[in-house]
């Protein structure tokens, strides 16, 4: 024994002792060792925290040594050691096993039946979504290299069954938890179960993971739901999950807070994580305080039914949530605001930027994680939620992913960017018989991007659909896009912003939504905020009624709902002669509707 190994000896045999319950003060008069020495040892090697395995593996490793040091060996001394070397072989695999969570790290005949099975799958040659051990760890690897602060504190927080999580938009939620569920699917061979509020916005799950995996491996894993070669399947669902309550898994739901019925639709997606091996991850940008989402996240949906003494107190005020905290109802909660993020690594915001852009009640909702209070909207998220569909299924002839998606005609809008505010483009496809819903087909948003640029992007857009109407505001800038348009489009409609004018058209899409004869995808929550953003309120004279979106100028951020009222534009007005459905959004309710005003 060198002299390092025989200064450490009183330590180790002091951690033996400690380890087969003699106390400090005891082995410091064993030893005759100064007490406070034997209790400093205690604290730095942290005896306490050190696992079974690890306490076996020290007293196992002290006798085999002194067995082997033996000149002479009886049979009994052989057998001894070869009990103990197998006592060491068992407890590597457990370490084994608390670092992978794998069965075959614990059990040898686990691990051959896998290997057998995996040896077998090699040998198909049609094998499919198939990733080798190098794959695997360089996805790990990239992965864990490209985290923020905030996404490394939620997968700290995996440990919790049930995490809730509000948050800012595009600070990476989708991507990191599309992520996530990837890693544990290749290193765990579970399945995971992707939830949105439409098919179409699930489906931004499978895109992030099969170009994240093409990127870093050369691998196109393939099919909707994902079936990789481990045996674990990713699953890519909308709001018609009711119907696939045989799948089981760990369960990540996204922008919860604006699908209709979420309790109810919570308790079939939550039965898919019955076990208790399963995890959920609610995550979303708040809607209104009048959605059942906001009784889930304040804690009142829990408290509903209790008797008094069960219900619970949970604070969600950002002070408590910042960094994340369990609540009594079993939830970890967390909000990120998108200053948090920036605070945290996310450099990709012009956060004084993105101030100019928004009004605060837009700002405070989409990046400050505040609740809208839309009691003050003339369009509501009641009557709104109810024309979200499901477009994927909900439209059997609409084909996104084909060049020529639509064959009926259609409507295009054109909202111009004033200042600091974008573009937006709006694709409306009329109803092909009476009384049919009107269907937003398509949105698209510009910023600092010049005329002729937006010009063009109308003009891609004649020519991947069958367009009979263009709608452009030309008050403004907007003019010089208008002629661009009516070089290629000579029909289009150049739409002179008056007060009149805007209460038409605000007016035709009141009765078309509270009728429920339009449809947007469910996915598409940006044109829920847009109408919702839209208020009625005085001209400046005070004499006439018109309508704002937080803004002293028209337009504000509801730029996507004005683009869609552009495109509406071509519908008969007169048809709404009579029409007393709009009572509920006016206190006159009768005779012309234009009356109202």
């Amino acid at each position: 024994m060198d002299q390092d190994e025989d200064s450490q000896a009183p330590r180790i045999e002091a951690r033996t002792l400690y380890w087969r319950g003699t106390s400090c003060a005891q082995i410091a008069r064993l030893l005759d060792v100064p007490y406070s020495t034997i209790d400093s040892w205690k604290r730095r090697d942290d005896w306490d925290g050190a696992p079974v395995a690890v306490r076996v593996e020290a007293q196992v490793h002290d006798r085999l040594m002194a067995l082997i040091a033996q000149p002479a060996k009886s049979d009994r001394d052989l057998a001894e050691m070869d009990n103990l070397a197998r006592i060491l072989e068992r407890t590597a695999r457990i370490r084994r096993f608390e670092d992978s969570g794998r069965d075959g790290d614990l059990n040898p005949a686990v691990a051959e039946r896998n290997a057998k099975r995996d040896r077998g799958r090699r040998k198909k040659k049609d094998e499919k979504n198939s990733l080798s051990p190098d794959q695997v760890d360089r996805l790990c690897a990239a992965w864990d290299a490209a985290l923020f602060g905030y996404q490394r504190r939620w997968h700290a927080a995996k440990r919790h069954r049930l995490r809730n999580i509000l948050k800012s938009r595009q600070i990476g939620a989708t991507w990191y938890f599309a992520r996530e569920a990837l890693i544990d699917a290749i290193t765990t061979g579970d399945n995971q179960i992707f939830l949105s509020a439409s098919k179409a916005q699930a489906h931004v799950f499978r895109d992030y993971i099969v170009q994240f995996v093409k990127d870093e491996t050369g691998v196109e894993l393939k099919g909707s739901p994902i079936k990789l070669w481990n045996g674990a399947t990713l699953y890519f669902l909308g709001t018609n999950a009711k119907t696939a309550q045989s799948y089981h898994g760990h369960v990540y739901l996204d922008e919860y807070a604006w699908i209709s019925r979420f309790l109810e639709f919570r308790k079939v997606a939550s039965a898919m994580a019955t076990h208790k091996k399963w995890r959920i991850t609610y995550f979303s940008t708040p809607s209104t305080i009048n959605h059942d989402a906001h009784a889930f996240w304040s804690g009142d949906a829990f408290n509903k039914g209790r008797k008094k003494a069960d219900r619970v107190e949970v604070d969600v005020s950002y002070a408590a949530l910042a960094e994340g905290a369990r609540g009594p109802d079993g939830q970890w909660r967390q909000i990120v605001t998108i200053e948090d993020a920036a605070a945290q690594g996310c450099d990709l915001f012009d956060i004084d930027q993105l101030r100019l852009e928004y009004n605060d009640q837009d700002f405070a909702n989409l990046f400050l994680c505040e609740w809208v209070d839309d009691s003050a909207a003339f369009f509501t998220f009641d009557e709104l939620k109810r024309c979200m569909v499901d477009a994927w299924d909900a439209w059997p002839d609409w084909h996104p992913d084909q060049a020529a998606p639509y064959d009926g005609p259609v409507w295009l809008g054109y909202d111009p960017a004033l200042n600091q505010d974008c573009a937006s483009i709006a694709v409306v496809a009329p109803p092909a018989v009476e009384g049919g819903r009107y269907r937003l087909l398509e949105r698209i948003s510009f910023a600092g991007v010049d005329f002729q640029a937006q010009a063009e992007a109308i003009r891609r857009l004649t020519a991947k659909y069958r367009v009979e109407h263009i709608g452009i505001d030309m008050t403004t800038i907007g003019a010089g896009v208008y002629e661009l348009v009516r070089a290629f489009f000579p029909a289009a409609c150049g739409i002179k912003y008056s007060v009149e004018t805007k209460s038409r058209m605000v007016l035709k899409a009141k009765h078309l939504i509270a009728k429920r004869l339009f449809e947007f995808d469910a996915g598409q929550t940006d044109v829920a905020m847009a109408f919702m953003g839209i208020k009625r309120t005085a001209t400046a004279s005070g004499r006439q009624t018109t309508f704002a979106a937080g803004r002293d100028r028209e337009t504000g951020h509801a730029d996507v709902a004005w683009a869609i009222m552009h495109a509406l534009d071509r519908l008969d007005f007169t048809a709404f002669d009579n029409d007393d459905t709009l009572a509920s959004g006016s206190t006159a309710g009768q005779g012309n509707i234009m009356e109202l005003f």
